[in-house]
């Protein structure tokens, strides 16, 4: 497998960790509730990446706003090329999984960052949201 075409998979973060997982990375903004650090077993928890307070709230979870909010989203990511660039890197390397806390499968903002990260990574995805 080529570098550039890591796999990048998605899976909650009270799953537990596996060796396939590569790089693990938290990318919510709040600490998941009753996890301890050391059973997250994570790589880097880039709560930065995560969609701001504000966008998260005007979303509110309803998908007729989902074009928006990708958009949003997106210029989101633009202005913030350090904690992209930690995440460019990681895929470069290697495997790498996004954790994310919410009950519901294949959250928008995992959505977004699948069609951010095959663009502009070349990522092979390889678990459907």
């Amino acid at each position: 497998m080529k570098k550039q075409d890591a796999p990048i998979r998605t899976k909650r973060v009270y799953e537990a960790p596996d060796a396939s997982d590569g790089a693990r990375v938290l990318v919510d903004r709040l600490w998941p509730r009753g996890l301890r650090k050391v059973n997250a077993a994570l790589t880097f928890w880039l709560k930065e990446i995560a969609p701001s307070p504000g966008l998260r709230e005007w979303f509110g979870h309803d998908s007729a706003r989902y074009r928006e909010f990708a958009r949003r989203y997106r210029a989101e990511l633009e202005g913030n090329e350090d904690e992209v660039a930690r995440l460019e890197f990681l895929v470069k390397q290697g495997p790498v999984t996004l954790l994310y806390a919410a009950h519901i499968k294949g959250t928008t903002m995992l959505w977004s960052w699948r069609n951010t990260c095959a663009i502009t990574w070349n990522a092979a995805w390889k678990a459907p949201l």
